[in-house]
């Protein structure tokens, strides 16, 4: 027998089809050992030896494939086919050792695929190897590195910067390019220029529009014209000279397909296209890989996806190319194959790009059998492998000159008009920051050298420099290959950890980071910018590309890195808190504090105006506090003053806090405000002022004085209900909006405006709230019971529905209708029960009853004996000292 190891229950399933009885396929649920969570795990004094631990819940998925290996012949090792592919199988081969598992006879081999077909996977087993262990110890480097940086810098973190939840290796780097964006954003100075343009008439009566380029002999750059004065002086200059063409320039421009998909290609272009994140573009691609149901035949419809080669296989090249002769026509088949060179220098690495399986299988055909998402992802893939074997677009493209008859002044236009679409005709690829579309440019009409034409108009246009865009997940990914951070299999975790740990928010589809990154990125690039510095990160994946391919040694590669990095360590325990305070203000001064305005300081108190603003550290982090203290007491959040850029209704930026107007009773200011639980308004700068958190359904640019008023007036009390006479409160908590009656919260439902509701809407909301038990809900009230009066109720419970009358408890009978029973039904039920005997106290340790105490016998009188003296008072017992452990 042969017993087959792969990741996933559904790779199994499909690969069993595939290979027949004589095989069982087994998955071992992805990795089965990991280094434990504690320290120690990776021990630097002792070689860098590594302790793994087998998962718990792997355990369970291991016992079966134990059994099976016992009684087998030959064992196939069949993970992903890349280094974390490798890695997983040799850890399952060692727990099958310790298991004794692996007996002298049995033949153990490695098989690899790229994708789950039929025909990959009997060619694949025909082709089996030895594990590869230059990849599988890349991967063990790549974990110890992980795990050393995770377990001595964070602790590093949470000692000298509190709040802060920990760093990465790979992720710190990521997010210091978030945070200096940011910067850059923040201290951008936007410059003005102008640029002119002619609308002009040619001979035949049709119209274009030109741009100055040149005038009196002089190039007319981005900043030639950097005022309006000067722009109107040559607008009108121009308006009365005259004009012909000076300069014909014909070119026909050619354009390529771009490559199949790798991994990061793939993300940036769902990310473009389909408004995936990383992690579930990854997540469809699986899916994709191991395999769908197609009327009953499941089938890997794309091959592996995690890779960073291009090429695709001579089969692929030619399906591809049968289908686009066959559809589209022999002048959309380029007359050779085209073939992509990947970049990647570790060969090891270097798969097939992510093509489909069988170009055959259209997006229309195999749409049925898909979700929206996974079908959307599919097409993507199905026209990038299809396209990238077309002919190349064609494009008739013309720049104009047109020169003043006295030489003064020349401007220029161009177009271009496609002359054949090919590649174009399929696909397009977007771009991040540029909208998808055609490219095709308005045709300009047919015109002659030294063809007069005249000014109809001359407008002077202004203009001003913009900011650099803020990273969206696709140009972060581009960002991070181009810099060499990280690999394929790693951008989509990168990405997933700074947002798990509120250290980058994604907005409308950018990375902003959060007033935590931006303290965490700052304390890293003080005092370890070594080791967040992009060429060394890049440095360090390169070397590991080297130990997968063979030509470095994995435990050296620790060696040179922890030699240094140990030494940094240590200093760190030395940093007093005025050097953290004074680091952190030097690259966080202008977005904690502002930036000067209109002469104002920006590090003067707003609350009592004489103390001035300075960064101090509290248990919760670092935060903004008043020099003046405890004269004045006032706080703040960082980022508060220099936070993000707000635009209002109105299409005006603004930052937080912003003052909204005065409070027309007290006349003290309403300012909004950002504090750890996000956004609030706020009365007044007291010592105590009053606050009031927005509502989740409200958004800051909206944000109005009657607005917040509203909200500083909560808890408002509505009046007293009608029937018990009590009050009705509602106020805003945790969970949202909410009715306070008689020590009694109701949830205010989302149709329901908790700052204008009234007592009548009030009392409806609570005549409507699902009575509840024990956290569980009423499903229908029989009636009340003849006894007490009290009611009789149908809730739903774990197990199922059951009866309840006051604190008794009757199961609901299995052949009646929850909608049909009665009271007169349900009240022998819970007669029975309130007659049932108490069930006994569980006892841990078995069924057996503790013996019953034997009852004392009274003494009898003659026997009494005299009472002895009391004894001294004991002195207390000395209290046992626990033994300290970790």
């Amino acid at each position: 027998m042969n017993v087959v190891i792969v990741e996933s229950p559904s790779k199994a399933k499909t690969i069993n089809k595939y290979l027949g009885n004589d095989y069982q396929v087994f998955a071992s649920f992805g990795h089965v050992r990991d280094l434990p969570a504690k320290d120690g795990s990776v021990k630097p004094d002792e070689d860098f030896s590594m302790v793994y631990e087998t998962d718990p819940d792997s355990k369970k998925h291991l016992t079966p494939i134990i059994k099976a290996c016992k009684e087998a012949d030959t064992l196939y090792l069949c993970t992903d086919p890349d280094r974390e592919g490798e890695a997983i199988s040799w850890h399952v081969l060692e727990v099958l050792k310790e298991a004794k598992a692996i007996h002298k006879t049995m033949k153990v081999y490695r098989v690899t695929f790229d994708e789950i077909t039929k025909k990959a996977i009997v060619e694949a087993f025909k082709h089996p190897r030895d594990l590869d262990m230059n990849l599988i110890n890349a991967q063990q480097a790549r974990r110890a590195l992980d795990y050393l940086v995770g377990f001595t810098l964070s602790p590093v973190l949470w000692r000298k910067l509190p709040g802060s939840k920990s760093a990465g290796r790979v992720q710190s780097v990521a997010l210091r390019l978030i945070c200096e964006r940011d910067t850059e954003i923040e201290q951008f100075i936007s410059r003005e220029y102008w640029d002119i343009k002619a609308s002009m008439i040619a001979a035949s009566g049709s119209s274009i529009t030109a741009r100055l380029i040149e005038y009196k002999g002089e190039k007319m750059e981005k900043f030639s014209i950097t005022d309006g004065k000067k722009a109107g002086e040559i607008a009108e200059a121009l308006r009365h000279k005259h004009y012909a063409v000076s300069k014909l320039d014909p070119k026909e421009v050619r354009r390529y397909p771009a490559p199949p998909f790798t991994t990061s290609t793939l993300q940036q272009e769902a990310a473009r296209k389909c408004g995936f994140s990383a992690k579930k573009t990854m997540q469809l691609a699986q899916k994709l890989y191991e395999g769908v149901s197609l009327g009953g035949e499941t089938v890997g419809l794309i091959t592996y996806m995690r890779t960073d080669g291009v090429t695709v296989s001579v089969d692929a090249i030619n399906e591809a190319r049968n289908y686009i002769s066959g559809t589209y026509g022999s002048p959309y088949m380029p007359p050779a194959p085209r073939v992509y060179k990947t970049k990647s220098k570790n060969a090891q690495e270097a798969h097939e790009a992510i093509r489909p399986t069988d170009v055959t299988r259209t997006p229309d055909e195999v749409g049925a059998f898909l979700d929206h998402d996974m079908k959307r992802l599919y097409e993507l893939v199905w026209k990038r492998m299809v396209a990238s074997q077309m002919e190349n677009a064609v494009f008739d493209q013309l720049i104009v000159d047109i020169a003043a008859s006295d030489k003064q002044a020349v401007l220029r236009t161009s177009g271009s008009v496609i002359k054949f679409d090919g590649f174009l005709k399929l696909y397009q690829e977007g771009h991040d920051d540029e909208k998808d579309g055609e490219e095709e440019e308005a045709k300009l009409p047919a015109l002659k050298h030294d063809e007069t034409l005249a000014a109809k108009e001359v407008l002077p246009e202004q203009h001003f420099t913009e900011p650099p865009p803020r990273f969206s997940e696709a140009s972060l990914v581009k960002k991070l290959e181009e810099l060499g951070i990280g690999r394929p299999s790693t951008y989509a975790s990168i990405i997933s950890v700074l947002q798990d740990r509120g250290y980058v928010r994604l907005d409308k589809k950018r990375f902003i980071a959060e007033s935590l990154g931006r303290l965490v990125n700052a304390f890293l690039v003080s005092f370890f910018e070594r080791y967040v510095e992009y060429s060394f990160t890049a440095d360090l994946e390169a070397k590991l590309d080297d130990v997968s391919a063979g030509e470095r040694d994995w435990k050296t590669v620790l060696r040179e890195f922890w030699k240094d990095f140990i030494v940094k360590i240590g200093e760190s325990k030395e940093l007093t808190v005025s050097q953290v305070l004074e680091a952190l203000d030097n690259l966080l001064g202008a977005y904690a504090f502002g930036n000067p305005t209109d002469g104002k300081d920006p590090r003067q108190c707003p609350a009592c105006k004489t103390g001035r603003l300075g960064l101090k550290i509290g248990r919760f982090g670092p935060y903004i506090a008043c020099s003046a203290y405890p004269e004045c007491n006032h706080k703040a959040q960082i980022g508060d003053m220099g936070g993000p850029t707000m635009t209002d209704a109105e299409g005006s930026e603004f930052k937080l806090p912003k003052t909204l107007g005065k409070d027309p009773v007290s006349g003290e200011d309403v300012s909004m405000r950002k504090g750890p639980y996000g956004v609030y308004v706020q009365l007044g700068e007291s010592k105590t002022p009053k606050r009031a958190s927005l509502f989740k359904s409200m958004s800051p640019e909206t944000m109005t004085l009657e607005v917040a008023l509203k909200l500083l007036s909560l808890p408002r009390d509505l009046g007293s209900h009608p029937d018990t006479g009590k009050p009705i409160v509602v106020n805003n908590g945790k969970f949202g909006p909410y009715l306070l009656h008689d020590g009694k919260f109701t949830t205010l439902p989302p149709s329901e405006d908790p700052l204008t509701i009234g007592i009548n809407r009030a009392v409806d909301v609570l005549s409507r709230a699902p009575v509840k038990s024990g956290g569980n809900e009423a499903i229908r009230v029989l009636g009340k019971h003849p006894d007490d009066g009290a009611d009789v109720t149908i809730f739903k419970g774990r197990y199922g529905p059951y009866i309840k009358h006051g604190k008794v408890n009757a199961p609901f009978p299995k052949d009646a209708s929850l909608d049909t029973l009665t009271l007169a039904e349900a009240l022998p039920l819970l007669a029975a029960r309130a007659d049932a005997p108490a069930k006994k106290p569980f006892r841990r340790g078995g069924a057996k009853s503790a013996p019953a105490a034997k009852p004392k016998a009274a003494p009898k009188a003659a026997e009494a004996k005299p009472k002895a003296p009391a004894k001294a008072k004991a002195s207390p017992a000395k209290p046992k000292t626990k033994k300290k452990t970790g």
